[in-house]
């Protein structure tokens, strides 16, 4: 051995690597000690002192373990996505499930009722940041219309997860994607509109149709993205047309107001006049029934006097001539004294008899007049 002459003593007397072989010096580490001292220490983990059985005892534990580690709960806004070695097999709904432990199988739960927004055209101003302004993005929201005019849109779309397992694995970007497809959207139904339209009588509907196509794509898509409602958040012209158009639009509601005031004319004018024309043509027809009537009538009484003309002339004769004294001197203010009788020669010729029969109508009327009030 290399080390038996190595610093020698008396007697010829060898020393190893770990000092003289000699009682009193360092002796070599035993493998069997360090064995079992290395079982001793595993068995003071064991419970009872060691054995196989505890170690299985143990082993059964761990596994019990692991297998209850794949029970797991969903919520009632989260869906359950679980994957098996990375491959998304099934969906969950709320409630307690169970899965494979982990790494054979994993699982997801994203919500599913929360509400996202996504602004195009603007940015809102965050909590806490500045600039506290609304910022615009013209690139986002000027759109050309029907009639190649410009319209600047601002909208804010809200949507939610429909379909958890879609929208996590069919699509990188949800959001991104979202915007893209509804500035898309909107930009094709305003370019089958009117300027005019779109600003003022068919904004409802501009939202409608954009979120009726944003939803048809995004389906076809199979993105698993619900949309809920699109908000118009400003439609105008241009800021460099603004106010040019706003006085268009002046010009064009003092016409609307003009025409307003002229139809409101024609209505009452038009109905009003029929009225009038209405009642003298029934005026007209109840003066002609009378008119008819009077003259069936005279001649009715005509042919009837001479009826009894025919058989009475000299009676018939003396009855006409009195009715026509009747009729001619009834609005006459006369008064007739007969000189036949005994006493006309007393009456005085020119006793004012026409002012005293006045005299007398004047307290007569009074008294009428007084008995009414």
């Amino acid at each position: 051995m290399p080390w038996k002459n190595q610093g020698g003593g008396p007697g010829g007397g060898g020393s190893g690597p770990w000092g003289s072989r000699g009682s009193g010096g360092p002796q070599p580490p035993n493998l069997e000690d360090i064995l079992r001292e290395s079982q001793d220490r595993f068995r003071s983990f064991l419970p009872g002192g060691g054995g196989l059985r505890n170690v299985l005892i143990v082993l059964l534990i761990a596994v019990a373990a692991w297998l209850f580690s794949g029970i797991y709960r969903v919520n009632t806004d989260e869906q359950g996505l679980v994957l098996r070695f990375g491959e998304w097999v099934r969906t969950t709904q709320p409630g307690l499930h169970y899965h494979l432990p982990s790494p054979i199988e994993t699982v997801f739960t994203p919500k599913v009722t929360t509400v996202n927004r996504i602004e195009v055209g603007f940015r809102s101003p965050r909590q806490g940041r500045k600039p506290t302004t609304i910022r615009q993005v013209s690139e986002e929201g000027l759109m050309l219309t029907g009639d190649e005019n410009i319209v600047d849109i601002n909208f804010t779309v809200f949507w939610r997860i429909k379909d958890a397992g879609k929208f996590l694995f069919n699509i990188r970007n949800p959001e991104s994607t979202i915007k893209s497809v509804a500035e898309s959207a909107m930009r094709d139904t305003t370019g089958q509109m009117p300027i005019e339209q779109i600003l003022a009588k068919r904004r409802g509907a501009v939202a409608g149709d954009t979120k009726r196509l944003l939803q048809e794509v995004l389906d076809e898509y199979g993105t698993g993205v619900e949309i809920t409602e699109i908000q118009l958040q400003k439609v105008d012209p241009p800021e460099q047309v603004i106010d040019a158009f706003r006085d268009v639009q002046r010009a064009k509601a003092d016409q609307e107001r003009l025409r307003n005031n002229a139809e409101a004319y024609r209505n009452d004018i038009i109905p009003r006049a029929r009225g009038e024309a209405a009642q003298i043509v029934q005026q007209a027809e109840a003066y002609k029934r009378e008119v008819v009537a009077r003259a069936e009538g005279d001649g009715q009484r005509f042919l009837a006097v001479h009826k009894a003309y025919s058989k009475a002339k000299d009676v018939t004769t003396k009855r006409i001539y009195l009715e026509t004294l009747q009729e001619v001197f009834s609005n006459i203010n006369k008064v007739l004294i007969d000189s036949s009788e005994h006493n006309a020669s007393g009456v005085v010729p020119y006793l004012p008899l026409p002012e005293l029969q006045k005299r007398r109508a004047v307290p007569a009327k009074e008294a009428v007049e007084g008995g009414g009030e």
